[in-house]
Formats: C-alpha cells, sequence, structure tokens
C-alpha cells in the first residue's frame, strides 16, 4: 500500500490548490458542523485531529451525540477482528472545545460498540473503538501556519477474533481491552493552504500495552512483555470538501516512523469516508481505511462499512 502513498499525496495536492485559497488557519472548524446535529456523522471517521475549534469561538464549547447504525461490514486481515455481516452498532462522541484569541484546546471522545449475530455461527463483534484525543493549537501570524501538539490514546472494549480457523479450531484471540493500547504525543508545525486542506509534521511518540501478555508477540512485542516505547516523527494530510449537495468526502493519510529502525517499517494509516446526510436524524456513509503495521502483520489491514442509522444529540 505505501507505494501508491505518493500517487494519493499528489491527487490531495491537486485537488488542495484548485480552489482559491482561504487563508484560515489549521483549527478552523469543519463547514460541515453547521449545527449541532450535524456532528454525529463524524463518530465514524478515524480522522482524530480534525475536530477542532471554531475560530469564532471565544470561550469554552461542547457537543455530545448519540447514534444507533445498521451496518453492512467486510474485514480483511483487521487487527481488532471481526467478520463479514450485518450488524448494530452504538456510538457516542464528546467534543470540547476551547479558543482564546491565539490559543486553542479541543477534546475528542469517540466510543464505538457493534455486534452482530450471524446465522448458524452465533454472536461476534463488527466495531470496537475507544478514542481519547486531545489537541493544542497556537496560531502564528501568518494564519496559514500554527504549532500544534497532541496526546492521543486508543483501545477497544471486548476481546476480538480471528474467525479465519478451520472449523475444527477454536477462532484466535488477536486483541483484547488494553492488549493492545496506544498512546501517542505529536508537536510539530501545521500548514493550512486552503480551509478544507492541511498538512501536518512533527517529532513523536508512541507507547503501545499489552495487558495479556500472550498476545505480546503478536504486536511486536518480546515475549512476557508488556510496554514498548518508541521514538519518531509522524507526517499527516487532511483533506475535507462537499462533493455534492449533502455529499461530503473525509479522507486522511497519517504516518509514524519509528527512528530506531528501517524507514520501511513506517506505519501507514489511509482513511476515507464519503457522508451523506439525509436530515437532521439520519446519515448514511461509506467507509474505507487501509492499515500497514508490520508490527502486527506483513500484509495490509482492510476495513470497509457501509452504515446508515440515526442520531440524537444529547448535548
Amino acid at each position: 500500500m505505501r507505494k501508491y502513498v505518493p500517487l494519493v499525496v499528489f491527487a490531495w495536492l491537486i485537488l488542495a490548490f484548485i480552489s482559491p485559497v482561504s487563508g484560515q488557519e489549521a483549527i478552523r472548524i469543519s463547514e460541515l458542523l453547521k449545527d449541532d446535529g450535524d456532528i454525529s456523522i463524524q463518530d465514524i471517521s478515524r480522522i482524530d485531529e480534525t475536530v477542532i475549534v471554531a475560530d469564532t469561538l471565544d470561550g469554552w464549547q461542547a457537543s455530545w451525540i448519540g447514534g444507533v447504525n445498521g451496518a453492512q461490514a467486510a474485514y480483511n486481515n483487521w487487527s481488532q477482528g471481526g467478520t463479514n455481516t450485518i450488524s448494530v452498532t452504538g456510538s457516542t462522541v464528546f467534543n470540547l472545545k476551547f479558543r482564546k484569541e491565539r490559543f486553542a484546546y479541543a477534546l475528542d471522545t469517540n466510543l464505538r460498540y457493534g455486534k452482530a449475530r450471524i446465522e448458524d455461527e452465533g454472536t461476534r463483534k463488527t466495531d470496537d473503538r475507544v478514542a481519547i484525543n486531545n489537541k493544542f493549537s497556537y496560531l502564528f501570524n501568518n494564519d496559514k501556519w500554527s504549532a500544534f501538539a497532541n496526546i492521543n490514546f486508543s483501545t477497544q472494549f471486548d476481546k476480538g477474533f480471528d474467525y479465519n480457523v478451520p472449523d475444527t479450531v477454536q477462532p484466535r484471540l488477536i486483541s483484547k481491552i488494553f492488549s493492545p493500547a496506544y498512546f501517542t504525543q505529536i508537536a510539530g508545525i501545521a500548514f493550512t493552504p486552503a480551509d478544507y486542506f492541511s498538512l501536518q509534521a512533527g517529532m513523536a511518540m508512541k507507547e503501545t500495552i499489552i495487558a495479556d501478555t500472550s498476545l505480546s508477540e503478536r504486536y511486536g512485542l518480546g515475549p512476557g512483555e508488556q510496554f514498548r516505547f518508541e521514538p519518531g516523527y509522524s507526517t499527516a494530510m487532511f483533506f475535507e470538501r462537499e462533493l455534492f449537495s449533502n455529499v461530503r468526502l473525509i479522507s486522511s493519510v497519517e504516518t509514524f516512523t519509528n527512528l530506531q529502525r528501517n524507514i520501511s517499517s513506517t506505519d501507514v494509516h489511509f482513511s476515507n469516508e464519503l457522508v451523506g446526510k439525509i436530515n437532521n436524524f439520519m446519515n448514511m456513509s461509506f467507509q474505507y481505511v487501509t492499515i500497514y503495521d508490520d508490527d502486527y502483520s506483513k500484509k495490509v489491514q482492510v476495513k470497509q462499512v457501509l452504515s446508515a442509522g440515526i442520531s440524537v444529540t444529547i448535548l
């Protein structure tokens, strides 16, 4: 997958500059969030760093959305476990934002859990996510540039299994709560030539926690090890724009390179989501995510989800 990243970057650069540059800085909220009801569609997106602060905000702002979606999902070599199925997923997204002059802060808490009952095969997990992301930003005099610092955490709620085994063999456990869990800290510079496109780069630290030592080697740790620290650097590109009326594309490429390993072991996360807003309570989305992380597998992980559902604004 990594050999296609330059093509993706080139295509994004074309998209970024074919329209007039707006001169907005890196912490401008998406035009999609025209009212509180619209934010519900973001609970599917992996693009944590884009849940940010409007440049008109002065002080604190909070929002909380809960939703239930039905989905058709397909998985291939996906580390959290799952199977092709029709499923039901519950989600909740809590956002807290603050802005004062040139400083801004955003907290994004994204929780998802889904299960499906498959004929003759019982109940299986189809989606599982715990993500807490913090972003601090400071706008420079040239408001296309800003300094940022991210502190992020992610894991899952429940056990995940690999069901791609012979019928006579029990499914293999491949994940559970805090196995793995990831902490990442990134500090760097962001460049936003347009309000729908941004580039980020910075130094990073990544900590991997494996509470269940039977899974340590599966995630690149030594036998019995529960913790790994990795210094490195991170790059990211984000694109979010309305393609048609009420149809929006949210896309990102994020990388992490460990300074102590060969660059060929760079982690790459490529996420795309096409979102269609039906009304204030209903939405549809198509999500396609690929991950390369050779600590888990030499193969590319693939996740595809087509879903429709309802959402309710709690706060």
